[in-house]
């Protein structure tokens, strides 16, 4: 089955005070993947960066590309930058997909977690592997005894790498709230699971660090959730805003997409953007400015089928 969806995300700060000088970076190329074939990306940012185009002008695909650079993991970010004063910053992304679907977690066909936290280990001579990385600490996903124990209630001795996870997306599915402004975008897992609330932003992250406590390697995924489900089928928590699940590595299967906020794989309704070790690696907007004062940002999200 494959569905074509429409994606349009602006993200708009107005500034208290005049912004005499700032410099961003953004994540917001779609990928493509085997089940997703991204369309007619289109980026418009308000005001035009310095050395961009021209002022009024719609920036083509070839002046878009020329700016971009691409990570270790192959996202493809975005720098730019304003030396004129400024009250208002507009970034505009929209693109069309086609999504397919895409394998769901076969527990049958999944080693012990054990025999796969082995596998990642490293071990002299050793060639490293894609998922070698993903098994490490990072900023958001921080170790700690809290996060291990929470990760061994899913993952008893013995048990199917792929049941586990299935098994921990549930878990933090029930036993968190989803629960909006209850943290930030500096939250880390451990806190997340302290405080038993979060967004989807920490759902992936206590996933994440739990699995990494057993050795098991896990990634970051961003991206977006259908806005409209076909009828008869419940709207997503997070269909409204950017939206963020994980992928477990596992040796037979590939990378199991896995969605705790929502309880379910990702499928036809989740479109990928990025991944990477945490949100550190994929945050869509970030930047430096001088002046501005206090910032109001509004962030819009709408996905709709074709």
């Amino acid at each position: 089955m494959t569905v074509r969806l429409s994606v349009h995300h602006v993200t708009e700060y107005t500034y208290e005070d005049s912004v005499e000088w700032a410099h961003h970076a953004a994540c917001l190329a779609p990928r493509d993947t085997p089940w997703q074939k991204v369309h007619g990306w289109q980026l418009n940012i308000d005001p035009l960066p310095d050395g961009w185009g021209v002022e009024g002008l719609e920036l083509d695909a070839a002046e878009l590309a020329r700016h971009l650079r691409r990570d270790p993991w192959g996202n493809r970010h975005l720098s730019f930058g304003h030396a004129r004063v400024h009250e208002k910053l507009v970034v505009d992304s929209r693109f069309v997909v086609e999504l397919k679907d895409r394998p769901v977690p076969d527990p049958q066909r999944s080693p012990a977690w054990e025999a796969v936290a082995a596998s990642l280990r490293y071990r002299a001579g050793r060639a490293l592997q894609e998922a070698d990385e993903f098994a490490l600490a990072s900023t958001y996903t921080a170790p700690a005894a809290t996060l291990a124990a929470y990760a061994r209630r899913a993952f008893p001795p013995n048990r199917a790498l792929a049941a586990g996870g299935l098994a921990l997306m549930r878990q933090i599915h029930v036993d968190l709230r989803y629960l909006p402004q209850s943290t930030t975008v500096a939250t880390r897992a451990a806190d997340a699971l302290a405080q038993r609330s979060g967004v989807c932003q920490d759902f992936a992250h206590v996933f994440i660090a739990a699995c990494r406590t057993l050795g098991l390697a896990a990634r970051y995924v961003s991206g977006y959730l259908l806005t409209h489900p076909p009828e008869g089928q419940p709207k997503l928590v997070g269909a409204d805003a950017s939206h963020a699940w994980v992928e477990l590595w596992c040796p037979e299967q590939g990378w199991l997409a896995l969605d705790p906020t929502n309880n379910v794989p990702a499928g036809l309704d989740h479109v990928t953007l990025a991944w990477g070790r945490d949100y550190a690696d994929v945050a869509p907007l970030r930047g430096v400015l001088r002046g501005g004062g206090v910032a109001t940002l509004r962030v819009g999200v709408t996905v709709e089928p074709l």
